[in-house]
């Protein structure tokens, strides 16, 4: 009977939130409506212009309750930091303590200036008080169970020679190396489900200052001026948590710079204090109560505000059904909010007046990239470009078509440019094969990325957009922009549009290796089942909007041919002005020997990546429905599939007149040894690499037209064309019956490619397209 009540009781209680919660959540929108209504009505202050902290002393403020253990085992290595200048000085704000802690500090440290307060004002309050108090314009809070190493505030107090700086955060290690390191300085803050995220980056390759959200309240410099511009540590996030996450927030709006110092290095007992007084759930409810406050104080864009309040009232309405989770706002949560609305109006209304930039910006400036972008006047014309070059797959060796252009572009570009590689791998293994390439580079990092997820219908976002999704990849991307000075970013694939930026002087530049959208079109007919075609399609309306909505944001688009520019402008009118054709469709027609004669006869080569779903069906096709036809006209044909994890051979016909390679080291190995080149793709978007080596090799090819869609759109030209199985079966047996006219159709499709699709050439344009772009963005 008392399982039964308590059960009626959850559910009353989960009745009640799913009606209270969306109130609630209406009540905290009409506070902050109020508290902009009273904003507008008053005439907004003048914002103070920037200046550089005087003097070269540094404030060293400790708040301290009841810390008396911490003070005697770390304030000796602090004192003797901070007596390396006389300028110096070190503030110990004693919060009432009741150990003895400030009878300890007069008596073992009267060199130390002692603040004792009658009552424990919080870190918050002790931090104002001692901040108040200091001589010098560069204040440093630390906690109390932090140690430093002897030459920590230097590099904090040279960065401040910037006048926009506000606040320079330490490295922070843990006392305990075997605790993992959730805190190191290094922060991060972005919006996502209508709220704030942080977390902390660990960098060891970091060697200068880097912008970060935010500096830690316990282990960071601040300008003292600035600190007091912006009201210090908010009393309305009390009692503590996220203090310093609201005043580092509130610099970025206001225009301000906080940057993580990797010199400068301490050493950190977590929870030290903290977690001594308050238990682990008291802990989660103040953050939860105060992640709430922040938006309501400092997210001014209302568009953002309508996604909070939805997620605030679902996510309590969720945890009352399911059980609270610590990544939702509760009723709890919301219910103290809303009981300190008053303060709230105050802060948000402070918070607006001081505002410079928009909510996006402010989130945006702390990434590398865009710190770079804002910060730092870059020169509009350069004769080297610095090109991040952003692959999803590795490139070497090139095993498939696009890994063929994108290898065939670095090596080139590399002599024009200084290239800088950020590459995503699959599996460790996969790095190796690149040594040579990286050593042709200025630069090369690899990221193994997590193993792709699994297919969901429901989110809007293409599945191939979202399986490469990932916060610490656009982390290291930024890191990267802003470590070398990049002038011009180069995404590969749809799939990367996703990492473009909204950047005012480095163009972002898009090579749709396919058109995405188009790709998938193509494929519906193939699929069978009512629910996979269904779910295809699906995917196919994603695709559809996503690449239509992503594409305008680019700088530039290229597309391997004419009849992909043409596909999207059909979608896409607006682009005319940005599609590139001819800059990335290339070989290195030299490296590929033109053979005409010594060819096996009655041999054909397959030739493709496995892993490509295209070559597939291509190859099912060709088996089942042409190779029947050929092996009527000519009985001792044969055909061979050379390519990277090919089907087993039980999978195909069975029979002598099939030979299965799979993946060689040089794919100019058969292209020189075999007589006919098959390409019988049915679906697909771009162009087909290995058809563009064919030709450079001379051997003779039978396509479909969707196979030599860019390439060949008269049959006979430059290869045979059809498009069903009887034509297709017709031409290669024509073509291996009648050597001199495979041989001139070879001929005439190797100068096509010398002329018009030669890398050494289509690069030279590629890096003169680059320095086109810069200028453009640079010149405004």
């Amino acid at each position: 009977m008392k399982k039964t009540l308590a059960i009626i009781g959850k559910i009353l209680r989960a009745l009640l939130i799913t009606v209270a919660a969306p109130l609630a959540a209406l009540a905290g929108a009409l506070v902050l409506a109020m508290a902009d209504a009273a904003f507008r009505l008053k005439k907004r202050p003048a914002l103070k212009p920037a200046t550089r902290p005087e003097g070269r002393g540094a404030s060293i403020v400790i708040p301290n309750w009841n810390g008396r253990d911490l003070l005697e085992k770390y304030l000796p290595a602090v004192v003797a930091a901070a007596g390396v200048d006389a300028a110096h000085e070190v503030i110990v704000v004693d919060n009432g303590s009741d150990d003895g802690s400030a009878e300890f500090v007069r008596e073992r440290f009267p060199a130390v200036r002692l603040i004792a307060l009658k009552e424990n004002l919080g870190f918050g309050g002790g931090s104002n008080t001692g901040v108040k108090a200091a001589r010098n314009e560069i204040v440093v809070l630390l906690n109390s169970d932090m140690r430093v190493e002897p030459g920590f505030l230097a590099p904090l107090v040279q960065d401040f020679a910037d006048e926009r700086v506000f606040a320079v955060s330490c490295q922070i290690f843990f006392s305990d190396p075997a605790k993992r390191r959730e805190e190191t300085g290094l922060t991060e803050g972005w919006w996502e489900n209508g709220g704030l995220r942080v977390t902390h980056h660990i960098d060891d390759e970091l060697r200068e200052p880097y912008p970060c959200f935010y500096g830690g309240g316990g282990s960071c410099a601040f300008h003292r001026d600035k600190f007091l511009e912006l009201g210090g540590f908010d009393e309305l996030l009390r009692p503590f948590y996220l203090e310093d996450t609201d005043l580092g927030y509130m610099a970025w709006k206001r225009g301000w710079k906080v940057l993580y110092e990797p010199r400068s290095v301490v050493y950190h007992e977590h929870r030290g204090t903290i977690g001594k007084k308050f238990r682990e759930d008291e802990i989660r409810a103040v953050l939860k109560k105060n992640y709430l406050l922040f938006v309501w104080k400092n997210i001014h864009e209302w568009k953002k505000l309508a996604e909070h309040f939805f997620y605030a009232a679902a996510g309590a309405v969720w945890g009352a059904w399911s059980g609270a989770a610590f990544a939702r706002a509760d009723m709890s949560a919301l219910m103290r909010a809303l009981g300190q609305a008053p303060e709230t109006m105050r802060s948000r209304i402070r918070a607006r007046n001081l505002a410079a930039v928009s909510d996006t910006e402010a989130f945006r400036r702390p990434l590398g990239g865009y710190f770079l972008d804002r910060f730092e006047k870059l020169p509009a014309r350069v004769d080297r470009p610095k090109v991040l070059f952003f692959s999803p797959y590795r490139i070497a060796p090139p095993t498939h078509g696009g890994g063929v252009f994108m290898y065939q572009t670095v090596r080139e570009l590399a002599k024009l440019a200084d290239v800088h590689l950020l590459v995503l791998l699959e599996h460790e293994r996969e790095r190796a094969p690149h040594a040579e390439l990286a050593s042709a580079v200025r630069s090369a990092d690899f990221i193994v990325r997590r193993a792709p997820g699994r297919y969901e219908v429901g989110p809007l976002l293409p599945h191939a957009v979202r399986e490469f999704r990932s916060r610490d990849v656009a982390w290291r991307m930024h890191r990267k922009l802003f470590s070398e000075r990049i002038d011009v970013v180069q995404l590969e694939y749809t799939h990367l549009a996703q990492y473009a930026c909204e950047l005012k002087q480095i163009p972002s530049i898009l090579f749709e290796h396919d058109v995405y959208f188009q790709s998938v079109g193509r494929g519906l007919s193939q699929i069978g089942g009512i629910g996979a075609r269904a779910a295809a399609f699906y995917e196919y309306l994603r695709a559809l909007r996503y690449e239509l909505r992503v594409l305008p944001r680019m700088d530039r688009v290229q597309v391997c041919s004419a009849a992909n520019a043409k596909y999207l402008l059909g979608f896409r009118p607006g682009l005319r002005d940005k599609i590139d054709d001819g800059l990335r469709a290339g070989i290195d027609t030299a490296s590929y020997s033109y053979t005409e004669a010594g060819r096996e006869p009655d041999t054909m080569l397959f030739l493709g990546s496995f892993r490509h779903v295209p070559n597939q069906e291509g190859l099912r096709w060709f088996t089942q429905e042409v190779l029947p036809k050929i092996l009527e006209k000519r009985p001792g044909a044969r055909l061979v599939i050379v390519g990277a994890e090919p089907p087993p051979r039980h999978a195909l016909p069975p029979g002598e007149a099939i030979e299965l390679r799979g993946f060689v080291e040089d794919v100019r190995e058969p292209l020189a040894r075999y007589a006919l080149f098959v390409c019988p793709i049915l679906r697909g978007s771009g162009m087909r690499v290995k058809l563009l080596e064919a030709f450079a090799a001379g051997i003779p090819v039978v396509s479909t037209p969707l196979g030599a869609e860019g390439l060949a759109e008269r049959d006979g030209e430059l290869c045979a064309l059809a498009a069903d199985p009887e034509g297709f079966a017709r031409h290669a047996v024509e073509l291996l019956e009648e050597p001199e006219k495979a041989r001139a159709l070879a001929a005439r499709a190797r100068a096509e490619v010398v002329e018009h699709r030669d890398m050494k050439a289509i690069t030279k344009k590629l890096n003169e397209s680059y320095k086109a772009a810069i200028a453009g963005k640079r010149d405004r």
